[in-house]
């Protein structure tokens, strides 16, 4: 009897020259679709980041070349390094948690267990994090966002490392997205050497050109190659089979170009989508998404049309342009400051001042007033720092570390509040699927602890702690803490109020929402433990107190003279119906 691993898919499967077809036919609509932002993306590039972008193969391997002649104000780059930096230090810092794993039941949020557990993993985590080239690639990926509005990251599995990133430069890559506005496929163009081509994918997957390149030991030579990340059609899977071309995701090399109508470098697949394509923000069904440069752009324009402006002013009041008599002309004349002029006794003096219309003048008197310009050029920097968030970035990358998310928001909370959707979309287009990618990776390795019994079927959840997500929730803390503030006010002259408030879930729901560690918190259960051990130990220490003043009251009385009988006595006799010694 077939199995179902093995039993054929429903629909015929297409061959590697068809799915080459189709491929190649995809990429050049995806070109069409994303050539309306090309000259866009160019013109932010030029002015701000000249190496970033990659448009055409000859721009992938000339880095080195010098792009920055369009800068002549770095206002815009500085601003957008503030902004990746302090997008890194409140969002991901790799020097304290930025985010924990959680599970949706009530019930297990306080078992000790699972919550020592969660703790484990998530340590783990960040190790492989610190390990691997994570932080670098997200430093990249706030770059690209604060910039082009758009990134593209690719995370595969590694044996050394767990996990490696690939940023992907803007302009060699294409997307798109479902209905949903998830971006679920990608299509990258890069280059390798002939060599590397040859390693990577094996020798007969090569094309023939390929082949032939590498006979004739012409191993620098370039291949353009095509990576494809896109669902898998259900006709050409099988839903039941663990194979890598049967997974929801294919991943597919091949040629460009070339002779290779019939092989594909390489098909493969994943489990989930492996490349992380976060956008700063979208208009509508745009697949790529809008940035803080293309809002800033007209401003950075007129501040290098003012800087150039401004040089030019200050070149003409330093070096004018001069008016020379002709009999100096096609002599060799130094008149820089300090120079020396030499002259035959009886001749012409070149710079004779003492004649009407005799020596060097200026062609017209400059006496520019730049004070206008250099107010006008402070103002626009400032526009740009602005737009780019660089006050509240600064305030987070200088600020002390033990600086806490409502300090942030009462000094930045207008601010904050405005970037607000850019750090959910961040969390959930990069930084949840980052996560969930690295704890799969490291369940298929081996790298876990062994689960608690009683999470057995449940779906965990990513839970962020960083700077800016408190900082969201702190809105939240504010209006708590200051009711509780109100109650505790009432309450010292009307005690009965305090009824009203539960102090536990308080005490449990302000330190989730300060992010504070799991093992910080003391179980429920111990916690009623606790409570009954200090009640038993206040009722012994009271009744202590109560035998210790009742010994004291006996000696005090049996020492007490009455009549030279002691006042015990006196009371013994009483009780004993006895009367007292006269």
């Amino acid at each position: 009897m077939t199995s179902l691993a093995t039993a054929p898919p429903p629909y015929p499967m297409r061959t590697a020259q068809e799915k080459r077809t189709a491929y190649l036919a995809r990429l050049s609509q995806l070109r069409s679709d994303r050539s309306s932002w090309i000259s866009h993306w160019s013109e932010l590039g030029r002015h701000i980041l000249p190496r970033a972008p990659r448009f055409f193969a000859t721009d992938r391997n000339r880095a080195g070349d010098h792009k920055y002649g369009s800068i002549l104000d770095n206002t815009a780059t500085r601003s957008l390094r503030v902004l990746s930096a302090g997008m890194m230090a409140g969002m991901t810092s790799p020097a304290r948690p930025w985010f924990r794993l959680a599970v949706p039941d009530p019930d297990l949020v306080d078992s000790h267990g699972v919550r020592i557990w969660l703790d484990d993993v998530v340590e783990r985590m960040q190790r492989v994090f610190a390990r691997s080239n994570v932080y670098r690639a997200l430093q990249q990926l706030y770059e690209d966002l604060g910039a082009f509005g758009t990134n593209a990251t690719l995370v595969l599995s590694d044996p050394q490392s767990v996990i490696r990133c690939y940023s992907l430069p803007i302009g060699e890559y294409s997307l798109q997205q479902d209905y949903q506005g998830r971006v679920t496929t990608c299509y990258r163009e890069f280059e390798r050497t002939v060599v590397e081509v040859v390693k990577e994918f094996g020798w007969h997957n090569c094309s023939e050109a390929v082949q032939q390149a590498f006979r004739n030991r012409a191993f620098e030579s370039t291949v353009n190659i095509l990576h494809v990340i896109e669902p898998r059609a259900d006709q050409e899977r099988r839903p039941d089979s663990r194979a890598a071309i049967d997974m929801p995701w294919a991943s597919v090399y091949i040629e460009i170009s070339g002779e290779a109508d019939d092989k594909l470098l390489r098909e493969s697949g994943f489990q989930t989508m492996r490349v992380l394509a976060p956008r700063w923000g979208t208009s509508g069904a745009d697949v790529y998404g809008i940035s803080p440069g293309m809002e800033a752009l007209g401003d950075i324009k007129q501040l290098q049309q003012e800087q150039l402006r401004k040089s030019q002013a200050i070149d003409y009041q330093t070096k004018p342009p001069l008016q020379v008599p002709q009999s100096v002309r096609d002599r060799s004349q130094d008149i820089l400051p300090g120079g020396i002029q030499y002259y035959e006794p009886g001749s012409t003096i070149p710079f004779d001042q003492v004649t009407a219309n005799g020596g060097v003048r200026t062609a017209w008197e400059v006496n520019l007033d730049i004070g206008a310009l250099l107010a006008d050029i402070e103002d626009v920097r400032m526009r740009v720092k602005r737009t780019f968030h660089e006050d509240m970035f600064l305030m987070l990358t200088m600020a002390d570390n033990r600086m806490t998310a409502t300090e942030v928001l009462e000094r930045q909370e207008e601010k904050l509040l405005m970037i607000g959707p850019v750090i959910e979309r961040l969390a959930n287009e990069a930084l949840e699927p980052l996560v969930s990618i690295t704890f799969q990776d490291m369940l298929e390795q081996g790298l876990l602890p062994p689960p608690p019994p009683e999470l057995a079927g449940t779906e965990l959840t990513v839970e962020f702690v960083s700077i800016l997500a408190q900082a969201q929730r702190a809105v939240g803390i504010t209006s708590v803490q200051q009711y509780v503030n109100d109650v505790l006010a009432v309450g010292a002259t009307r005690p009965d109020v305090l009824d009203n408030v539960n102090f536990d879930n308080w005490a449990r729901s302000t330190a989730h929402m300060r992010g504070v560690a799991e093992d910080m918190l003391v179980d429920k259960p111990n916690v009623q433990e606790l409570r009954e051990a200090r009640a038993q130990a206040e009722a012994a220490r009271e009744q202590t107190e109560i035998a210790a003043q009742q010994a004291s009251t006996v000696k005090d009385l049996s020492t007490a003279p009455v009549d030279q009988n002691t006042a015990l006595n006196e009371v013994m006799n009483s009780l004993a119906g006895t009367p007292a010694e006269p």
